[in-house]
């Protein structure tokens, strides 16, 4: 079974005077199908952590392992494929293509290794019928509402089968009704295919649709009240 272990992760960021410690001690474990959100306010440190999580930043002290493997032991090249292979993404800005259509934005990750095979183009058509967009396939994100461009964002997150997905505020720059359909969307998506779902959040309406509620104060990791 899928398994992330986060063991005593810190980042400390050197100033002038003392070190800017961001994160001390974060330590936690989830499995296949299992989701966690983490709360806390803007510069808490969040971000940061998912970050470390997702191998985009180095941490100062303390391992993560993904299926026991640490990705921080590996080369640049190594590493970046074990990212692209193992690892989707979901941002409050949706970052999709302007020049492509709803199925190539979603299929980007796959081009990393080369022209997508029948099978993945297949997956991403599947995906974004799963997300609602079905009707959708050839338009721009341009022709797309905020919160039809978040579901691409979900779309493509997926279309690699990752072990872990990783969500950034994905709600943050939608209204509430559509902040709540992609919310629930994306977690039903991950229960689907058993992957495992951190998410960072300033919503604690969203947080509660979770299976572990934590929160950020002081750079400590605790459980949300």
């Amino acid at each position: 079974m899928s398994q992330l272990t986060v063991d005593k992760l810190a980042k400390q960021f050197p100033t002038r005077g003392e070190p800017l410690v961001v994160l001390r001690d974060a330590t936690f474990q989830l499995e296949a199908g299992q989701n966690m959100a983490i709360l806390g306010p803007s510069g808490s440190g969040k971000s940061t952590l998912l970050h470390i999580i997702g191998t985009l930043d180095l941490p100062s002290s303390g391992r993560v392992t993904l299926d026991g493997q640490d990705p921080f032991t590996l080369s640049e090249p190594q590493l970046a494929d074990f990212r692209n292979r193992n690892i989707g993404f979901v941002f409050q800005d949706h970052h999709l293509l302007p020049q492509l259509s709803v199925l190539e934005n979603v299929l980007v990750p796959a081009v990393a290794h080369g022209k997508p095979d029948a099978a993945t183009v297949q997956r991403a058509r599947e995906l974004v019928d799963r997300v609602g967009l079905g009707d959708r396939l050839d338009h721009r994100p341009a022709e797309l509402s905020g919160g039809e461009r978040q579901r691409v964002g979900v779309a493509r997150a997926l279309v690699l089968k990752p072990t872990l997905l990783l969500a950034d505020e994905p709600t943050g720059n939608l209204d509430h009704t559509n902040a709540m359909a992609v919310g629930k969307l994306l977690i039903d998506l991950q229960q689907q295919e058993q992957a495992i779902l951190v998410t960072v959040t300033h919503s604690a309406e969203l947080a509660s649709l979770y299976q572990r509620q934590t929160q950020l104060d002081n750079g400590v990791l605790q459980p949300a009240p």
